[in-house]
């Protein structure tokens, strides 16, 4: 059987969406990690007697409050013993005293998502406040003590844009704030004036940020109606605390981010705290102090002229988070793999490598190492040992034991500089082959470890190659300049290597058979594209086929003419024979087929003219990968488009496993809906993967798939949190130093920043603190796209609250609730249906709702409390006119999970209808929300209905990026060339999307990403002017991740932009406007959207400046 595999990370710069198959079912790339040495600050031992790692602190008087491990504890302002306030397995943060010390609101994630409760300051059972599905943020209490401020986006039109409640202590309707958008504040004195944030960003992992999005104080008079910005440092000013006559605030205008003061009678600014190494994190306000977090520690800030004092926390927990415990890990398997005879199969999962019998036998752990990750196993040849990649030394190396679990593991390589991802066994045992991320392929011998380059790469990893049999070759695909892949061969004896197909096309997946006299890949060469429904655009899917070379110029062909002749043999030409299909007469297989495949002959291989040596296979175009031979059979994974325009390489995915039989030459399915496969060696096996079940099958067509899948569940390993913290934190490390774009690291020392953050390590006792841990780390590189993704973190079962589509009001006089605002702005492109308006069911603004299933609802009972648990589900309603329920009826109803589409929906068209009514009908409207899938359909729905008016205005604004958006470009660009003049009807234009009118675009400093890049591009090529505020500016890129331990993550951007001068361009600072015009908080308040309407006006005076011409035709032409 011929091993072929496609390692991990594969990426192309030319089709992007082309992600290859990892080497033995690989589902996520491997992470590595340096094991701990004495001096790794990240393996020392805690000091709980001045316990770091305290977050969130409040102040009253002389109590703290913070949080901890998920708790809430309080301790002295003096330092001491703290007391932990609650325990529960949710993560409670942001707790704020109220104004009288006597209680304690906080952000409690208690059933799946994140809600308003308030707890006795002397401890209790805390009481929830809010109820809505959307992610309730505690900002504080409002000055009277009556009620609690937080954030929410339970209305935002886009999801970006967030903005303030209130809701009642002793429960009730929250309230939104008069304030467009708005987060961190705090009031004057008086109570009549806000200070506040009007963009949230504390929590980005981006330090030193200075782009349009970075945050400023702003001040808003409520009776005055007017907002004033205080601040216009380009880096951030966050955290407004309002003083006496100071507006304290935390500012990185000295790189770290310190205290400073805002004097309101002076105007002038001061530095009031000057830390070296951490940054001020989440400042409180007390009566006559400021405490705050930094480097773990927390800080009391005297504002009677003290300096800041470290406070001194003792904190004993039992750390229950932090013990070790054996857990099933068949959830958090990075790759499978087959033994040579199919009677075990080998795993990756969570850093340990298992061996899981076909039938009958125990789940092995071969490795049991908590705290250091051994990943892509693969078993030898012979089936007597198996080789891992591991972080045990220090670096990612190559190990091996005895496939029994027997022995100890023997270290193969060392010296590794780099991260290595995948390996795989020659035939015949004699070397490994190992890719890394400097994009080289290298060839281990497996006796000595010495390691010898095969090849390398500059446009990708080289993630395809296999083996020919007797391991004498090695075929690989490696990326062209073009962009296109081309096979290689290297001939291991001689070390030399030889291209054998075109860079014109596309190939990759190579295989060889297992006689040695073909060579099977994937080549896109086939053109038949699906034309675009508004254009003739072409969409290329299914360009896949298969094709076999001849090896040697004296291999038969592989599909010999055949010929039905009368007392001749049946269907093969003598040419057929040749090739060595000969068989007795007793139809059984002569012996010389057998001896020919058992031969240890070396294979040869003529490589001159094997690139003409090609003929396709006889089946469909499609979308194929991850070939492989055995018993004259090429078994392939066949994997269809998603609607979103790739193919979809994840879990779940309608895969089919395919057989073609070279001897019938036709293609059947073998498995189908799976997501990956392996064939054992001897090929009579077949390894795959569906969903999350594994199971071995017979490889042949038309299988089933196994009736007693493998027992993965039965893999259980011992996980050390504290050890695999340390390993995490290091590997996350590990892979910013190898695939950040910049080697530099953007000029930051990255080993001092491994010591300065993994001081922090030993403190950690919960998974959420550990990604904030991370979140700090990697935020140092001063870059966007640098993104944590939390791993194995406790968490409560989500509880979901059903929503209507609507608003709710409050009739203080009866005590009853009103529907507000329904949303019945359908978008028909998605599957959130209008609860409250559907054939038989109407409901009005201001109509009552009276009960829910019977309970009756009134203050100051919440109204969403009586939609917990009820997404999905019929639910009636009693609604009517009249508070006192006369005439009232019941309706049934099923409320939705998000209504955030209806709200989004109703934006646009308002906006649609307001530049329909500014222009009087002369200038189209549309909005991208990002740059993929959604902004494309959003593109298609606004720009082509609008194609015949004068005006276009493309607002991105709140823009969440997603593809470098040439797509759009494209479109943009066009012009006008010629007309058609049919005997009836109107005109045809040429080409036929062309926007003959005048275009603007609006766009602000939520836009980022693909939304920076819009407005770049546009400006570029001066298609209109760009009206608004500055981009968020985050220009560099991510194209995949390689996962933690524990399931969790980072992103490293791998690719940054620079302009055709060669600067580096946009990224850190954005995209300046051609108009610089922001919407002020009193403009939103009073229901203007001056960058809308300045978009019209210069529109407007464009079309009157410069009428757009668009021929009519003269008189049509006569014969002369």
């Amino acid at each position: 059987m011929s091993r072929c595999p496609n390692p991990p990370a594969g990426r192309h710069p030319r089709r992007s969406w082309r992600h290859a198959l990892a080497l033995a079912l690989v589902l996520l790339a491997p992470a590595v990690a340096l094991a701990a040495s004495p001096a790794d600050p990240a393996a020392a031992a805690p000091d709980f007697s001045d316990t770091r790692l305290l977050r969130f602190p409040d102040i009253h008087g002389d109590t703290i409050v913070f949080t901890y491990a998920g708790d809430l504890w309080t301790v002295s302002a003096k330092g001491g013993e703290a007391r932990r306030l609650t325990a529960a397995p949710g993560y409670a943060s942001q707790p704020k005293f109220s104004p009288d010390g006597k209680l304690i609101a906080f952000s409690g994630n208690y059933d799946g998502n994140n809600d308003v409760y308030v707890v006795d300051a002397a401890g209790g059972e805390p009481r929830r406040l809010t109820w809505h599905p959307s992610f309730d943020r505690v900002i504080d209490w409002q000055p009277d003590g009556k009620s609690i401020r937080f954030q929410s986006g339970r209305e935002s039109n886009t999801g970006r844009d967030l903005q303030l409640y209130t809701v009642p202590v002793d429960g009730g309707l929250p309230v939104k704030m008069i304030l467009p958008t708005a987060g961190l504040s705090s009031y004057s004195p008086d109570g009549k004036v806000i200070a506040f944030n009007r963009v949230t960003t504390e929590n980005r992992t981006w330090k030193r940020y200075k782009g349009g999005w970075a945050p400023d104080v702003w001040t808003y008079d409520f009776a005055a109606n007017r907002s004033q910005r205080l601040t216009d440092w380009a880096g951030s000013d966050n955290f407004p605390m309002w003083h006496g006559d100071t507006i304290y605030y935390t500012s990185d205008r000295t790189d770290r981010l310190q205290v400073w003061a805002y004097d309101t009678k002076s105007a002038q600014h001061r530095q009031v705290t000057f830390h070296d190494e951490y940054d001020v994190k989440t400042p409180s306000l007390g009566t006559d102090s400021i405490v705050y977090e930094n480097g773990g520690w927390l800080y009391v800030l005297d504002l009677k002229g003290g300096q800041p004092r470290k406070v001194t926390v003792s904190l004993h927990s039992d750390n229950v988070l932090t013990r070790p415990v054996i857990k099933s890990v068949a959830e958090q398997i990075t790759s499978a793999g087959v033994a040579p005879d199919a009677k075990r199969a080998v795993f990756a999962a969570r850093g340990e490598i298992f061996t899981v019998p076909a039938e009958k036998g125990d789940v092995r752990n071969l490795t049991m190492t908590p705290g250091v990750r051994d990943l892509a196993p693969a078993w030898s040849p012979d089936g007597k040992q198996v080789a891992w990649l591991s972080d045990q030394t220090g670096e990612y190396e190559i190990w091996l034991k005895s496939a029994d679990g027997r022995g100890e593991a023997k270290q193969l390589t060392s010296g590794s500089k780099t991260y290595r991802l995948q390996l795989d066994w020659s035939p015949d045992g004699k070397h490994l082959a190992v890719n890394d991320a400097d994009m080289n392929l290298w060839l281990v011998d497996a006796t000595s470890g010495a390691s010898t380059l095969v090849g390398h790469s500059t446009t990708g990893e080289i993630d395809n190659w296999s083996w020919a049999p007797r391991g004498g070759w090695l075929a690989y695909a490696k990326g062209e300049a073009n962009g296109f892949r081309s096979i290689y061969l290297y001939e291991v004896a001689g070390g030399k290597t030889h291209r054998v197909t075109s860079d014109f096309n596309d190939s990759s997946a190579p295989c060889f058979d297992d006689k040695g006299d073909y060579l099977f890949f994937v080549s896109s060469r086939h053109f038949a594209p699906t034309l675009g429904g508004f254009d003739l655009n072409p969409l290329w899917t299914n360009m896949d086929g298969i094709y076999v070379a001849t090896l040697r110029a004296d291999v038969a062909h592989p599909f010999p003419p055949e010929s039905d002749e009368v007392g001749g043999d049946d269907d093969e030409g003598d040419e057929g024979k040749d090739a060595g299909k000969e068989e007795a007469k007793d139809g059984k297989k002569s012996d010389k087929k057998d001896k020919d495949t058992k031969s240890e002959k070396p294979v040869v291989i003529e490589t001159a003219g094997l690139i003409d040596r090609q003929v396709a296979l006889d089946i469909p175009s499609g979308n194929y990968m991850r070939l492989q031979f055995a018993d004259g059979k090429l078994f392939y994974l066949s994997r269809p488009f998603t609607p979103g325009g790739g193919r979809d390489d994840g879990p779940g995915a309608a895969a089919s496993v395919m057989v073609f039989d070279m001897k019938e030459r036709e293609s059947k399915p073998a498995l189908e809906k799976v997501d990956s496969y392996e064939l054992s060696a001897d090929g009579k096996q077949m390894l795959y993967r569906s969903g999350e079940t594994f199971g071995l099958v017979e490889a042949k067509a038309e299988q089933k798939p196994a009736e007693k899948p493998l027992r993965t569940a039965e893999m259980e390993a011992r996980v050390d949190p504290r050890a695999e913290w340390r390993q995490m934190f290091r590997d996350a490390w590990r892979q910013e130093r190898d695939f950040f774009y910049d080697p530099g690291m953007h000029g930051v020392d990255w080993d001092r920043m491994y010591q300065r953050y993994g001081q922090l390590v030993p403190y950690v006792t919960h998974g959420a603190d550990f990604a904030y841990l991370l979140g700090e780390l990697i935020s140092e590189l001063n870059c966007s796209h640098t993104y944590v993704e939390t791993g194995d973190v406790p968490k409560s079962p989500r509880v979901g609250t059903g929503l209507l589509g609507s608003t709710f009001t409050l009739d203080e006089a009866s005590g009853r609730y009103r529907f507000g605002r329904i949303y019945n702005e359908r978008d028909w492109n998605s599957d959130t249906p209008t609860p409250l308006q559907a054939p038989g069911i109407t409901v009005a603004a201001g109509e009552y709702l009276l009960a829910v299933d019977g309970i009756e609802l009134k203050a100051p009972m919440n109204p969403y409390s009586l939609f917990e648990n009820k997404v999905g589900k019929q639910v009636v309603l009693k609604v009517g006119k009249k508070a006192d329920g006369k005439d009232s009826r019941e309706i049934t109803v099923e409320p939705i999970a998000d209504d955030g589409a209806l709200r989004y929906e109703a934006w646009v068209q308002a906006n649609r209808r307001r530049v329909d009514d500014l222009s009087k009908g002369r200038i189209g409207y549309l909005h991208l929300p990002n740059t993929a899938v959604g902004g494309q359909i959003g593109f298609a729905k606004g720009y082509y209905p609008n194609l015949r008016k004068e005006g276009l205005i493309i607002d991105e604004r709140f823009n969440g990026g997603g593809f470098i958006p040439d797509f759009f470009m494209n479109i943009l660009r066009q012009k006008l060339v010629n007309l058609w003049k049919p005997r009836y009807g109107q005109d045809w234009r040429t080409p036929g999307t062309a926007f003959a009118g005048h275009m603007a675009m609006i766009s602000n400093g939520y836009a980022g990403s693909g939304g920076d890049a819009l407005p770049y591009y546009f400006k570029y090529y001066e298609l209109g002017p760009v009206i608004g505020t500055r981009t968020w500016g985050g220009l560099v890129g991510i194209s995949r991740g390689l996962g933690l331990m524990d399931g969790g993550g980072v992103t490293f951007p791998e690719f940054g932009l620079f302009d055709m001068q060669g600067k580096w361009d946009v990224e850190g600072h954005g995209v300046e406007p051609t108009i610089d015009l922001d919407n002020l908080p009193e403009d939103e308040i009073a229901g203007r959207d001056p960058q809308l309407e300045k978009a019209v006006e210069v529109l407007l005076q464009k079309i009157k400046d410069e009428p757009v011409q668009v021929p009519t035709s003269g008189e049509f032409p006569r014969d002369k």
